[in-house]
């Protein structure tokens, strides 16, 4: 690939912060973006074409066939799935085992792992007419079991673990179908997001990121990954992670 070439990226949950900055940096360089988020952009471009999909699995379906009727899909290089869920108004982290409760593992597991799962699903007839591409999804590092020692964050940590063990299935039938796609597990590192921002307090300056940073980190590092038929799960630096 020519670093002229216009390519084509695909960005799900497009209206965290972190994919608004992606989004704006693709477009930057020329490329197209499809965007797809539960409400539409708040911006425009003439490269960019922005779905609203509710993340229901009909809704999903629907959408990956508008998707497939795109030009250029074989110019797809990156599909990316941003969809996750750590807190909102009435859930948070539980640091007890005490604060287990049904509605906040439904809750977790659903967005952190049931979504970014139909959408894998939906998306191999698509990622199927690519030359070679990345299918990313945002993990976390506390969704390692090897590198849980604090423990705490139960639904938020195993919904991620299920994640994890989605992606590493799902390259396994990649390899078979769509033997040029790449599958990676992502992790972003503290970024400065409404999803961080109850937890910042003990994070230092420098170990606290802004979108537009990760979303360059994320970029570099899946360009860096060969498609060699495995799954991988990297930190924002591209270090791997235990599984």
């Amino acid at each position: 690939m020519s670093n002229t070439e216009t390519t084509l990226c695909l960005v799900i949950g497009a209206n965290s912060a972190i994919a608004q900055s992606l989004t704006h940096q693709q477009l930057a360089q020329g490329n197209r973006v499809v965007a797809v988020s539960r409400t539409a952009l708040a911006f425009s471009h003439p490269h960019l074409t922005s779905l609203v999909c509710d993340n229901s699995e009909s809704d999903i379906e629907a959408v990956c066939a508008r998707i497939a009727h795109e030009t250029d899909l074989d110019k797809l290089r990156y599909a990316i799935i941003f969809n996750g869920l750590l807190h909102n108004d009435k859930i948070s982290p539980e640091k007890r085992l005490e604060h287990i409760n049904q509605y906040q593992l439904v809750q977790s597991f659903q967005a952190n792992s049931i979504t970014p799962a139909l959408w894998m699903q939906h998306l191999l007839p698509i990622l199927q007419q690519s030359s070679g591409c990345h299918l990313c999804c945002f993990s976390a590092r506390v969704g390692s079991i090897n590198d849980n020692r604090l423990g705490g964050w139960y639904s938020y940590r195993a919904s991620k673990a299920a994640l994890n063990m989605l992606v590493k299935t799902f390259a396994i039938e990649y390899a078979r179908r769509a033997k040029k796609v790449k599958l990676v597990a992502f992790h972003p590192g503290t970024t400065d997001t409404l999803l961080s921002q109850p937890f910042q307090k003990n994070v230092s300056p420098e170990a606290l990121f802004k979108p537009a940073f990760v979303a360059e980190q994320l970029l570099a590092n899946l360009a860096k990954l060969p498609a060699d038929q495995q799954a991988s799960y990297i930190d924002w630096q591209g270090k791997n992670i235990d599984w």
